[in-house]
């Protein structure tokens, strides 16, 4: 089968490698239709972070399972699946506490079972780990690509604005104009805030946020104000009691706390990069604002959300403002990485 692998600083080829297969009764074979380039594989594309070279690539899996083991019982060969960005059994302490990320059990996309941005993805504990699209909207394009985000994305944004807090009626800021944090954008308006304020340095994304539900933006670094923070506090009376931190640099963390309101929480979700030597705990500590996330379960969110996708109130897919084939993917790494675009599908 062909597929996308990593062999270093910008250096991602489409080549031949072996396709996976059932190796325990309860894996499921699904032959990918679509995926997706996400914010997190640009880390080690930039050379900002280490992985093993060569190495398969990818996590956000969609597509028709083609075999199961004879232990699987929730899909069927047939079916259309999506897939969270990790393997988790269903059935363990943290699976069961809706932490499928601590899974005991858990396993990336990136090894033997395929790695997601390929023409096919083993799915180990295919029971506690798949996602089943209704058989009515499996060919539904539109759909299918409002849901290829619940595989990461929009569950993460999901998780931010949860471990915030954020509830009906309240005011949030939402730090972030990428994929995750305008998924974040998305989420607190679900969950009923009344007042959501999108901070970022891409005018056009922030129009999206707009679109999305912010309710005011405000544009940082050149043509925009100099100090996030300080606007938001002023605009905001004081600042937010809810904020979503959905970048996970040390900038975008200090801009979360200064708008935070004193008591109030920020949530988590950008993978930690360019902290340096260590987060300062002082803000936080002064004026008792709540640090509260982490890396996303988005299986815990999957059938809620997946619900309201069908269901025409959730649609994240404006994010994806780019789209090639598997044999193109380079190109839609150079794209993100370039800033052309958000966050690009890919259809093999």
């Amino acid at each position: 089968m062909r597929a996308a692998v990593y062999h270093g600083e910008r250096d991602v080829r489409v080549e031949d490698v072996d396709r996976p297969e059932i190796e325990a009764p309860g894996d499921a074979l699904v032959r990918v239709t679509h995926t997706a380039v996400c914010g997190s594989d640009l880390w080690p594309y930039r050379g900002q972070s280490d992985r093993d070279t060569p190495s398969r690539i990818g996590h956000e899996p969609m597509g028709i399972v083609e075999e199961v083991g004879e232990d699987v019982r929730s899909v069927q060969p047939g079916d259309r699946v999506f897939a969270p960005f990790v393997v988790s059994c269903g059935e363990c302490e943290f699976c069961r506490r809706g932490l499928h990320t601590s899974c005991v059990n858990g396993d990336g996309w990136g090894g033997d079972n395929g790695g997601a941005q390929g023409e096919y993805v083993r799915a180990p504990y295919a029971d506690g780990t798949l996602v089943r699209i209704p058989d009515r909207y499996a060919d539904d394009e539109d759909a299918l690509q409002a849901a290829l985000p619940l595989t990461d994305v929009m569950g993460t944004g999901h998780h931010a604005a949860v471990s915030a807090g954020v509830a009906a009626g309240d005011t949030c800021v939402v730090v972030g104009d990428g994929a995750v944090g305008l998924c974040g954008v998305l989420a607190a308006r679900r969950l009923g805030a009344s007042r959501i304020v999108a901070v970022g340095h891409h005018a056009d994304r922030l129009d999206i946020a707009e679109e999305f539900g912010a309710t005011e933006t405000v544009l940082e670094g050149d043509g925009g104000v100099d100090d996030a923070a300080e606007h938001v506090t002023e605009i905001t009376g004081g600042g937010a009691e809810h904020v979503l931190e959905c970048v996970g640099a040390a900038g975008a963390m200090e801009t979360a706390v200064g708008a935070a309101r004193p008591g109030g929480t920020v949530g988590y979700v950008g993978v930690p990069h360019g902290m340096g030597d260590g987060l300062d705990l002082f803000p936080f500590f002064g004026d008792n604002v709540t640090l509260s996330g982490g890396v996303a379960p988005v299986r815990a969110y999957a059938d809620e959300l997946l619900a309201d996708v069908l269901g025409g109130t959730l649609d994240p897919s404006p994010i994806f403002t780019k789209t090639v084939s598997l044999e193109d993917i380079a190109d839609g790494y150079r794209a993100m990485d370039e800033r052309e675009a958000i966050k690009v599908l890919v259809k093999p």
